[in-house]
C-alpha cells in the first residue's frame, strides 16, 4: 500500500480561512495604531512651537513678525506641515499642524490662550472626528476622544 504525504484540501482551506479571519481583525487595528502613533508628532511639535511664540512675545511684546511664522515648516515632521494661520497679531496667534501623506485630513491647532482643537476632513480614516476650541483638547483616538 502506498502512503502519501502532504496536506489535504480541507486542511489547506481551514488554514486560509483562519488567516482571512485574523487579517480582517488585525489590519484595521494596526492601521488605527499607526495613525495614533503619528498624532504625537503634531501635538508635541505644536506645544514646543507655542513656547517659542511665548518667548518671542516676552522679548518683543507682540506676536507679529515672529520668525516661527515667516514660512511653512515642512521639514520638522514627515506627517505634518506647521504654520501660523492666520498671521499673528500683536496679542493673538494660531499655530496649525496640517497632515500630509497618511495623515491627510487631520489638522491640529493651538492658540495664545493654550486652547487646543482638531479638525478631521476628507482623507482621514473613517471613524475619526474633530472637535472645537471649546473642548480644549487634541483628538488622539477614533470617535473624537482626547
Amino acid at each position: 500500500m502506498m502512503r502519501s504525504s502532504g496536506f489535504t484540501l480541507i486542511e489547506l482551506m481551514i488554514v486560509v480561512a483562519i488567516i482571512g479571519i485574523l487579517s480582517t481583525i488585525a489590519l484595521p487595528s494596526y492601521s488605527n495604531y499607526v495613525t495614533r502613533g503619528r498624532v504625537p508628532d503634531a501635538t508635541s511639535t505644536l506645544a514646543a512651537k507655542r513656547i517659542q511664540m511665548e518667548q518671542w512675545f516676552q522679548d518683543n511684546r507682540t506676536y507679529q513678525n515672529a520668525p516661527l511664522c515667516a514660512a511653512t515648516d515642512s521639514t520638522t515632521s514627515k506627517s505634518f506641515d506647521f504654520d501660523c494661520n492666520p498671521a499673528p497679531t500683536d496679542t493673538t496667534f494660531r499655530l496649525r499642524a496640517v497632515g500630509k501623506g497618511q495623515m491627510t485630513g487631520f489638522t491640529y491647532f493651538i492658540n495664545e490662550s493654550n486652547q487646543k482643537w482638531t479638525t478631521v476632513d476628507t482623507g482621514a480614516p473613517s471613524g475619526w472626528t474633530g472637535n472645537t476650541a471649546a473642548d480644549n483638547c487634541w483628538i488622539t483616538n477614533k470617535g473624537g476622544q482626547c
